[in-house]
């Protein structure tokens, strides 16, 4: 175990000169099957396990400069003050990292993300997992990528998969353990893929922020929706299929997987009591454009986060089609092609 879990780890790192800053960047990761819902909010450990593709476009590039003689952290996205409930996530999670290096410092944290953020795009994982590699370097703790990835998990849950490029699973943790254990049981890892080409055509209907953040959405399904628990069980059931399908590199069953899991999902929300409905009327235009292609012979399935935004899983060589078949049926839509992207990394860090 390393030292975020080992006191006198903790104290050493103190002790270690730490970086005058540290720059990382990420990329955001597509849920196939589908983080919704947390059985601990504080240790953000999830109900259920989940599986992403981290994407080639969108980074986020994070850097943390520790600064002696400030009083408070300050945060800026795209060079705009960062304030309220969106500061106090950064902190909180930097006060995370701070308790495990044995420093009181403060911190400047410059990001520029080139997703749109709270839109259902998963601005929020490549954000904490570029946060938790640049943070992690600065303050000078030495972790590997499980321990980053249960790091990035406590700043958004999704963030633990975007440590890791490709395809990554995110383990919920032993649910009948106690705390310390099912932290340390949480983590994402890669998920081994046979022979396929995939490729994500996003198309954004809407780049606004949500009404309702996912945190208050997922919350209220879980507390209000009688077809929560059902979704759940088949939602473990759908991802030992899946990654038994990217194992075979079939990706008809991959899609068909993931849509029925990211419907399954919505349909728990529309069943909340009030109903959550991200669905857009251009939402529903665009899945019944999907349809129209699989009808064509085309392999193309949709999945969605919690947002109006449509993503179309196809091969590589359909990207194209998928993509102009999208932009037919919704022309106020953005359209994006992404492939498998890599993982977090650091870009550089500058001693004192």
């Amino acid at each position: 175990m390393r030292v975020d879990h080992d006191a006198r780890a903790r104290n050493r790192a103190g002790e270690r000169a730490t970086a005058a800053a540290a720059t990382a960047v990420a990329h955001p990761n597509i849920a196939l099957i589908k983080y919704w819902g947390k059985r601990d909010e504080r240790l953000v450990l999830p109900r259920t396990g989940s599986l992403s593709m981290t994407l080639d476009i969108f980074p986020t590039t994070t850097r943390v400069r520790l600064d002696p003689t400030a009083e408070n952290d300050t945060v800026t996205l795209d060079g705009v003050p960062v304030t309220g409930q969106a500061l106090h996530r950064v902190t909180a999670f930097l006060d995370l990292v701070r308790r495990r290096a044995g420093s009181s410092r403060r911190a400047v944290v410059d990001t520029e993300n080139t997703v749109p953020t709270g839109a259902g795009l998963a601005s929020s994982a490549s954000g904490f997992a570029a946060l938790a590699v640049a943070a992690a370097t600065a303050y000078g703790l030495d972790l590997d990528a499980t321990a980053l990835s249960r790091l990035a998990r406590r700043g958004s849950g999704s963030a633990s998969r975007s440590l890791f490029g490709g395809f990554a699973q995110w383990h919920p943790g032993p649910s009948t353990a106690g705390a310390a254990e099912a932290d340390l049981g949480s983590y994402a890892q890669p998920v081994p893929v046979g022979d396929l080409e995939p490729a994500l055509v996003l198309a954004v209907v809407d780049a606004g922020p949500k009404a309702m953040s996912s945190r208050v959405a997922m919350r209220h399904t879980v507390d209000t929706s009688p077809l929560y628990e059902a979704w759940a069980r088949s939602s473990r059931d759908d991802l030992a299929e899946m990654r038994a399908a990217l194992r075979r590199g079939d990706l008809h069953e991959v899609g068909e997987l993931a849509e029925r899991n990211a419907l399954g999902m919505h349909a728990t929300m529309l069943a909340a009591r009030p109903a959550v409905r991200y669905l857009a009327p251009a939402t529903v235009t665009v899945l019944d454009a999907v349809l129209r292609l699989r009808q064509q012979g085309v392999a193309a399935y949709a999945t969605m986060d919690a947002g109006p935004n449509v993503k179309v899983l196809c091969h590589r060589a359909d990207a194209e089609r998928v993509a102009g078949a999208v932009r037919g049926a919704a022309p106020d839509a953005a359209t994006h092609i992404a492939g498998p992207g890599p993982g977090a990394r650091l870009l550089g860090r500058e001693e004192r």
